[in-house]
Formats: C-alpha cells, structure tokens, sequence
C-alpha cells in the first residue's frame, strides 16, 4: 500500500514572538502544492525504513516515518513494516517534506490497519512529530498560528495560476533561520491579509526569515528578484527556505534559472 505525499508553501510566515519554551509563535498560511514522495507500506519480518531518490542526511534509524510508525506500532500492537521512501521533494527547502512523509505515512497505517482514527486523533500522533505535520492530515489551505500547529481553514485556490518552484543548491539551516531571525508583531494578521486580490500581496504578504536569510544567501534574494522580473504577480520564499516559489497568470519557462538551479513548473 502506497500513497503520494505532497509538499507544501507557505503564503506567507509571520514570527511574532518568542516563546518560553523556546519555540516561537507564528502566523502563516499553508498551501498544498503538485510535488511527491512516495511512501509505501509493506509486510515484513522487522520493521524498517529504505529511502531511494534524494538522498536525507543523517541516520535511517532517526527517520521521522519510522518514529511515527513505531509509535503507533506500540500503541496498536501492529506487525512489523517495511517503510519504502522515494524522496523527490527537495531537502532543506522549506517544503516540509519530512513532515508531509510522517503524515501521510500516518494515515497509511490508519487505513491498512484499519484503525479508525478521527482526523483529529490522526493530527494529535502528527503534531507530536513537528509543528506543520498536523497539517498533511487534512491537506487543505489552512491558516496556522500558535507554533504552528493550530489550524483554521482558509478558504484559497491557486488553481486558476501557473506556480513555479526554484530550489538553489543551499540547505538552509532551519535551526540557525530562527536564531537569526526577527520577532515582532504584525500591524495586520496574516489571517487577514491572505483575503486580499492577489494584485495587492506584494509587499503586503510577508515571509519574516527573507531577511536574515538572504543576508546569509543573497542567491536566494537574486531568485526572487529574477522571479518578478519574469512576470510574476506574487514571488516568496517558503519557509525558513532556501526555495523560492512564484504565482504567474499564465505558463512561462525560465531556461536562465534552469540553468544554476532545480526548477518545478506547474507545482
């Protein structure tokens, strides 16, 4: 049993204070979007976890879809699985991929194993993985604030756009974007401005980790300008980066991009 488990952009990331408990509150706007893993489920004799495509550093065995498995394992008494992970989503590029592999790899079990979990028991063993994972449960445009792991639906459709996905070769430090990164609280909530025509979200819809990243990666910066100067209506970075997504009215091909960087059309 397989599923495709799709990555995400955010429109829009707002860090608007500094928790106690080290984390940070936030406000953004998830958004699904046309780029796959694969995650596959298969008996076995002893459960393991076989990544193919892009390669993930680190250790297998700290794989986040052999934690979320192994959880619901000891909760369900489920038999041993092989984990077959086909990465196609780029590392490191504020896509969530990671997260989007546990979900989906979440809601695999529920269905072969025929669990009966609720959309909201299915979020809860997400959330407890990373704040955006909750999010693939439901899959949906979804305003996110707190750590970003409370949701609330938004009602937004790109579908009648050409959306364009740039990913330099940088890896941007997750952990080291937010120690750089300033907090302070927005004069409008996201919430808000995400509702505006996508003519005016320039300038208006943020992402709060462009400035201290593209001060580290200025390609980053130059990818962006290069986007808009190609045409289109709207143009971020997503997530704590390196990628670079852009909205257009209407198809485009970008070969000077193409030629330093990975390119995804039609996402």
């Amino acid at each position: 049993m397989l599923a495709f488990a799709n990555a995400k952009i955010n429109l829009g990331l707002l860090l608007t204070e500094k928790r106690a408990d080290g984390y940070h509150n936030l406000q953004t706007v998830f958004y699904p979007v046309k780029l796959y893993d694969v995650v596959e489920l298969i008996d076995a004799t002893h459960t393991s976890c076989i990544i193919k495509g892009i390669t993930i550093p680190g250790n297998t065995e700290d794989n986040i879809c052999l934690k979320a498995f192994r959880t619901l394992q000891t909760d369900f008494n489920l038999p041993n699985q092989q984990i077959v992970l086909l990465k196609n989503i780029p590392v490191g590029a504020g896509l969530g991929g990671g997260s989007a592999d546990a979900a989906f790899l979440i809601k695999l079990v529920n269905e072969k194993f025929k669990l009966g979990l609720t959309v909201a028991q299915l979020e809860d063993y997400a959330r407890a993985l990373g704040a955006d994972c909750a999010f693939f449960i439901a899959n949906k445009p979804t305003y996110a604030y707190a750590k970003g792991d409370e949701f609330e639906t938004v009602e937004i459709d790109l579908s009648a756009y050409f959306m364009v996905l740039v990913k330099p070769a940088i890896h941007v430090s997750t952990a080291v974007a937010y120690q750089n990164v300033k907090v302070k609280q927005p004069s409008t909530s996201l919430k808000d401005l995400i509702h505006l025509p996508l003519s005016r979200w320039k300038g208006q819809i943020l992402n709060d980790f462009e400035e201290s990243v593209f001060e580290q990666y200025p390609e980053i910066d130059e990818i962006k300008t290069k986007l808009y100067a190609a045409g289109a209506t709207f143009a971020l970075m997503s997530g704590s980066g390196s990628s670079v997504f852009a909205i257009f009215e209407k198809a485009v091909q970008l070969p000077e991009l193409e030629k330093e960087h990975m390119v995804f059309y039609n996402i």
